[in-house]
């Protein structure tokens, strides 16, 4: 069992992660700003945190993540403007990988996005820049952080229902299920060879676990 702090609690993803976090037998607290949002967090089996990780500085962080054997990254501004995308995405996540390290807390999974990279190649004046800026720094300070770290990127995201299987050696974006990026996250977590790994993917034919080890 693991002590797990899934920070973005509330999203599309967190939600469908948690219950299967808990399922497995980890210890799951949920950190999300909206405390209209906190009955919907505790459904899950996850023990609901109110924090707002955008305004807690490094220390605060910090003691967020102290006594916890894993972060997860899985919150995002959602679209809500340049300026707190770069808040959110690139700066509360790069905030939370220091305190992760200051804390001692060693493992670090990312959820980001498939064409995630600092050559990203959007175009400045796209409405998109900001985002892949934004997840490509936050992204890159984690494989420099020195942590025991994993990068979840799934390509665009479905409300499929999940097939337990993916594609993790496409060359291009393609889609996948929510419900299936989640189960991507909990194998990772319990998949010490994803340690180091960006694992870019589609939906696809190969089990998850299969897909994982290799």
């Amino acid at each position: 069992m693991a002590r797990i702090l899934l920070i973005g609690g509330h999203g599309k993803v967190a939600l469908l992660l948690e219950p299967l976090l808990v399922a497995a037998g980890h210890d799951v607290t949920a950190v999300f700003r909206n405390p209209d949002h906190e009955a919907d967090v505790a459904a899950t089996g996850a023990v609901p945190l109110v924090a707002d990780v955008e305004t807690l500085d490094t220390d605060q962080l910090t003691g967020l993540v102290s006594g916890h054997d894993v972060v997860v990254w899985s919150a995002g501004a959602g679209g809500g403007g340049t300026g707190r995308t770069y808040s959110v995405d690139r700066d509360a996540a790069i905030r939370s990988i220091d305190a992760a390290r200051a804390a001692g807390v060693r493992r670090y999974v990312m959820v980001s996005y498939f064409r995630a990279r600092l050559d990203h190649g959007v175009a400045p004046a796209d409405g998109f820049f900001a985002y892949a800026e934004a997840k490509a720094a936050a992204d890159e300070h984690l494989r420099g952080s020195g942590l025991d770290w994993t990068i979840v990127a799934p390509s665009t995201l479905t409300l499929d229902p999940p097939t337990g299987s993916i594609d993790a050696r496409a060359a291009t974006s393609g889609s996948v299920s929510r419900a299936d990026v989640a189960a991507v996250v909990l194998a990772a977590i319990e998949t010490p060879a994803t340690v180091g790994a960006t694992i870019r993917f589609n939906s696809g034919d190969v089990p998850i676990a299969e897909a994982l080890a290799g």
